[in-house]
């Protein structure tokens, strides 16, 4: 048995102990296997809306999420993924039979069956659901953490990006704003080549996007959005930059979307060897080999982890599988003045910012 000692605390691991290392890949396979069955709800229409995988990205959300502050009485870091981040939602504390019943539209799911399956909020976890228009989260995100550097919280807000929404004006906008107010923003643009079926070439003529820093006036950084260790590196200097008051930071992933904008995409126009070259890349497949090459874990451990997960993700489809539907009557609540006003599930408690 190899302890944590064992494992070097420089570049190589991240810092990282071996229980660390070990827990990014739990949470590796927990996004993959849930998206899988996710999957198999969809194909059963099970599954209200529509289903976004993040197939070949995993690394990206968990790698990210993993370098915050990541706290559930309302007083951490404060995330706004993308509708390819479940993993960002996991690590934060969504339970997995939650975010099953919320695809499902589930009675007793966050929002009742009254919100897209994305969209799910939790302001104690520290996460905001994603607003379809694409960019606007980057101008929410901005406020959020203008109000950390006034209340003086060593708080960080963290967004996620595809690349096609960086072309928007609510992303220029809101990002220019944290730039100029030295707010404690970091956002993550995904460059994984498509904006829905638009390659990257036809809808920017920037090399990297990173070089769109620069008219900004903020730090930044690219790395291999497949390696997962090489993300939280990269996230967690930006986001010690940020709680130091060094202002915001925009930050790129070069990874790929293995599958379409969404399940009913079937990518007619991507070439078959781009995708062979990607899947031959695959973020969970190359940490698991180098967890094993630098005997940072054993074949025994993995599988170990991988069969925890498994239960767990049965466990979670069960749970939703078995909730009821809304009750037909809830579809007018709270719609009418004279209907009783419950206080909304996101505001059950009140953070005290001082905490923080």
């Amino acid at each position: 048995m190899i302890n944590d000692s064992a494992v070097a605390a420089g570049v190589s691991a991240g810092g990282l102990g071996r229980a660390q290392l070990h827990e990014l890949y739990h949470y590796l396979q927990l996004t993959r296997q849930v998206e899988q069955a996710l999957t198999n709800l969809y194909r059963q229409n099970k599954v209200i809306g529509g289903l976004y995988r993040s197939l070949g990205q995993e690394a990206t959300a968990v790698g990210a999420v993993y370098a915050l502050r990541r706290r559930t009485d309302g007083t951490g870091d404060v995330l706004a993924p993308a509708i390819r981040n479940l993993g960002s939602l996991l690590l934060m504390g969504a339970p997995p039979a939650e975010v099953l019943r919320q695809y499902m539209a589930k009675g007793n799911s966050p929002t009742a069956g009254r919100e897209q399956n994305v969209h799910i909020t939790d302001y104690q976890r520290g996460y905001l659901a994603p607003i379809s228009h694409l960019g606007t989260m980057i101008e929410i995100l901005a406020g959020v953490a203008l109000s950390f550097r006034m209340r003086g919280e060593r708080r960080v807000a963290l967004g996620f990006s595809g690349d096609g929404a960086t072309s928007t004006g609510a992303f220029h906008e809101g990002f220019n704003f944290a730039a100029v107010q030295r707010a404690p923003l970091v956002v993550i643009i995904e460059n994984n080549r498509y904006a829905y079926s638009t390659p990257i070439e036809r809808q920017t003529a920037c090399e990297s996007f990173i070089e769109k820093a620069g008219g900004y006036g903020v730090w930044s950084e690219c790395c291999d959005g497949n390696d997962v260790l090489a993300v939280f590196g990269m996230t967690r200097r930006a986001v010690e930059r940020a709680r130091a008051g060094e202002g915001a930071a925009l930050l790129e992933v070069i990874t790929y979307r293995r599958k379409g904008h969404a399940e009913h995409d079937p990518q007619h126009y991507v070439p078959a060897e781009e995708l062979k070259h990607w899947q031959e890349r695959d973020p969970v497949d190359a940490f698991e080999r180098r967890l094993l090459a630098e005997g940072w874990a054993t074949p025994d451990e993995l599988e170990t982890i991988r069969a925890r997960v498994a239960e767990q993700v049965e466990r979670a489809r069960d749970q939703a599988e078995s909730s009821p539907m809304p009750e037909p009557e809830g579809a007018l609540y709270p719609v009418y003045g004279d209907a009783e006003i419950a206080r909304p599930w996101t505001r059950l408690s009140l953070p005290d910012p001082h905490l923080a």
